[in-house]
């Protein structure tokens, strides 16, 4: 019994079932974080003047987490990684709306 409690693995918050899902806890992180990035992008492509460049990687960023946040959505094997997933769809899409309305891919 005393070995038993060093070889246990600590559970993540995203596999709430108890089985480990990998690829989807990596799809709902990186929809996440690509969402975060997007929306940070955007409010500060909207409350400053900014190059084309910002604009294009809010809108670039936002797309992909709106896409793969749908995709992942999909997938998803649990409810806290659909949790994680939804959070990072609405970030991307303010991100992507703002970065659209501001010149979107053409700068």
């Amino acid at each position: 019994m005393a070995g038993d409690a060093g070889t246990s693995r600590r559970p993540s918050i995203l596999n709430t079932d108890g089985r480990p899902h990998p690829a989807e806890n990596a799809t709902a992180i990186a929809v996440l974080v690509s969402g975060l990035i997007s929306f940070v992008l955007g409010l500060i492509v909207r409350n400053a003047h900014t190059a084309p460049a910002v604009h294009i990687i809010a809108t670039a960023t936002g797309l992909f987490a709106v896409l793969i946040g749908l995709y992942a959505q999909m997938v998803s094997s649990t409810r806290n990684q659909r949790v994680v997933i939804v959070a990072g769809i609405i970030a991307g899409f303010v991100g992507l709306a703002i970065g659209l309305s501001k010149g979107g891919f053409t700068g």
